[in-house]
């Protein structure tokens, strides 16, 4: 099984970023939702052995066919490819526990 990273924070329903170390775009996504006390999970593919790699991007794929970095799940249902914080604040705003 992949390990996820998790960062505490409050919750805002179901949120996992698909990331590469190096990615700049991906940098700013977790330190915005960091700065705004709002837990995640996220995985830096990059840095995942081959086959765990593979896998990651298979699941990726399912959700974002191109592959790019970041590829926000929110909920495991919306997809948010980018970086795309107004998108990712209007399904936060809209979670209901």
């Amino acid at each position: 099984m992949i390990e996820k990273k998790h960062v505490d924070g409050e919750f805002k329903g179901d949120i996992l970023i698909y990331a590469l170390s190096t990615c700049g775009w991906c940098r700013k996504t977790k330190n915005h939702l960091k700065d705004a006390g709002i837990a995640f999970d996220y995985i830096d593919v990059d840095l995942l052995e081959h086959e765990d790699a593979q896998e990651v991007m298979k699941t990726l794929k399912e959700y974002n066919p191109h592959g790019s970095f970041p590829t926000i799940i929110y909920n495991s249902s919306e997809s948010i490819i980018g970086y795309n914080i107004e998108r990712l604040k209007e399904l936060m705003d809209a979670y209901e526990e």
